[in-house]
């Protein structure tokens, strides 16, 4: 006889795309019905139901059908079957509103759950400067781009970089590679890219030999000390810390871009208002030579 798990295991990729928003509309909003998981992937109402009896069949238990709501309610023996329904995997889908990438459900709340987000300048390149950009990356190729420092050097010649890899900052993005002018590996802001093509010459340097990027250190951040204890407790919750101490394993190429974004206190003598900036830094010695330039 075929296991559940083989079972499983058997399901089609787009089968389970289906199963996963079940799992997680189920679970965090208390009920899926028939027509929201219709109107998530644009089927049929009987397809709809044939993926509901579907994930019944492979996860027994977990669902219950609930005549006052019309739809699938979660029991309290439910468990995970197909989807991960950690807050850090399940928050960006939801904030995303997506059930599958390219779904024809527009602007209609799928999961039924309001967000909203900072409406934050885009700081990104047009389509084509990004696209040379991305198939560099691709490629392991050379990069031929005009790019706007704001440093005192020439901004308007043309320059060869060789990126590896995309970071997203939550401000920003920015592309790392070898700069092939300073010798170095280094950030570059996207949306400082006015042209760029990708050349049909291999890059030379890989991210094995940026040092900064394959490196990484743990940030130990604490509630700044100007704050009463009760608030530094309530931080400490906030934060999940094991302890007194915040800690953070991050690649030292990230170091402060992640300081700014928490807020951080990088000051020697925690001098920075603690209501603004509620998180300091506790091993400053050893973190400060990565990255100099995010410190006060």
């Amino acid at each position: 006889m075929i296991s559940k798990e083989k079972m499983r295991l058997d399901v089609k990729w787009a089968t389970q795309q289906r199963l996963q928003y079940i799992e997680i509309m189920a679970f965090y909003t208390g009920v899926v019905s028939r027509s929201d998981v219709a109107r998530a992937f644009g089927i049929s109402d009987p397809a709809a139901t044939k993926d509901l009896k579907l994930y019944g069949d492979l996860a027994p238990g977990n669902l219950s059908y609930n005549h006052n709501v019309f739809g699938f309610v979660p029991t309290e023996h439910f468990s995970a079957a197909f989807a991960d329904l950690s807050p850090a995997a399940v928050l960006p889908v939801i904030a995303a509103n997506l059930a599958v990438a390219g779904g024809p459900y527009g602007a209609t709340s799928i999961y039924g759950l309001p967000t909203a987000s900072l409406p934050l300048p885009a700081r990104l390149p047009g389509p084509q400067v990004l696209a040379q950009i991305t198939r560099a990356i691709h490629g392991r190729r050379k990069l031929r781009a005009q790019y706007r420092s704001l440093s005192d050097r020439d901004s308007q010649n043309l320059r060869n970089i060789e990126p590896h890899s995309l970071v997203d900052t939550g401000l920003r993005w920015h592309v790392r590679a070898y700069s092939e002018d300073t010798g170095d590996f280094r950030d570059f802001v996207l949306s400082r890219f006015s042209q760029a093509q990708c050349l049909d010459e291999a890059a030379e340097s890989s991210l094995e030999y940026d040092e900064d990027w394959v490196e990484r250190v743990t940030l130990e951040l604490g509630p700044h000390s100007g704050l009463d204890a009760q608030k530094r407790e309530s931080l400490l919750l906030d934060y999940g810390a094991d302890g007194e101490v915040i800690a953070i394993t991050v690649r030292r190429a990230l170091i402060g871009y992640i300081l700014q974004r928490l807020g951080v206190d990088t000051t020697k003598d925690h001098s920075l208002n603690p209501n603004a900036y509620q998180l300091m830094l506790l091993n400053r010695d050893e973190i400060e030579p990565f990255a100099a330039w995010a410190f006060r």
